[in-house]
């Protein structure tokens, strides 16, 4: 592959009880170059919609208490809105976020459960091990995401983010 950026070994493990999804991906890449995928704000957006789909975030302050705010149209046109607040950096080894949905006057919409989520990079070998963990607020919410596709499109995204390490 080019510039020696391989594929990456990936994990995805949903846990109903413990309310989690947690994606592990190894990357041929330092920490730091797969730390910026989520810093800079249009490496973000061609990673976070699904493929063929269109991301645009609005707002992207990842520092602890700044806030993101993103539109995502998908390949089918339908539009979702979304919001960060960022809870926690320790950059490039760590980012926590609580993630949840906008309602369609532009509000929090938590009445569905807002996520946690918690990305960290460590080093492995001459590469990066990314842990994503979401923790999701109830059986209902983590059923419904897991019913909408959420760990095939974690995988997906994944694969988006080699493609940008390649790049």
């Amino acid at each position: 592959m080019e510039r020696g950026v391989a594929m990456p070994a990936l994990e995805v493990i949903t846990d109903a009880e413990e309310l989690t999804l947690t994606v592990t991906a190894d990357f041929d890449a330092a920490p730091r170059q797969v730390w910026e995928v989520w810093a800079d704000r249009r490496k973000l957006e061609r990673w976070w919609a699904r493929s063929g789909g269109l991301a645009e975030f609005q707002d992207h302050d990842l520092r602890p208490g700044g806030r993101a705010r993103y539109r995502v149209v998908g390949p089918d046109g339908a539009e979702s809105r979304g919001w960060w607040q960022i809870c926690a950096v320790d950059a490039p080894h760590r980012l926590e976020f609580e993630d949840g949905p906008v309602d369609e006057n532009g509000h929090r919409a938590t009445e569905f459960g807002v996520s946690h989520v918690q990305m960290t990079l460590a080093e492995r070998g001459t590469g990066a091990r990314m842990v994503l963990l979401t923790t999701f607020a109830s059986v209902d919410q983590i059923d419904q995401m897991m019913s909408t596709g959420l760990a095939e499109r974690a995988r997906r995204a994944v694969d988006r983010i080699a493609d940008l390490l390649r790049a």
